[in-house]
């Protein structure tokens, strides 16, 4: 077990927690493009823009998550 906290799996672990973190910051960021879209046009969203900007949230949680975890994880094995 401990072989698996090693460099070489550096990687690994960068996925693993890049995608823990992915459906909780998806849905925060979400939600606040929804409320700060209701807050612009002051009524409800379609279904349509409401899947844009899940869509939108989506990619953009993918990318921060991957950031986040590859600058943690590198921290982590670096100390």
């Amino acid at each position: 077990m401990e072989g698996l906290f090693t460099v070489e799996y550096q990687w690994l672990w960068t996925i693993v927690l890049a995608l823990a973190l992915f459906l909780p910051m998806r849905n925060l960021i979400w939600t606040l493009q929804v409320r700060r879209a209701q807050k612009l046009t002051g009524a409800d969203l379609d279904e349509a823009e409401a899947l844009r900007l899940k869509k939108r949230a989506a990619a953009t949680s993918g990318l921060l998550g991957v950031l986040f975890s590859a600058a943690y994880v590198h921290h982590l094995f670096s100390s």
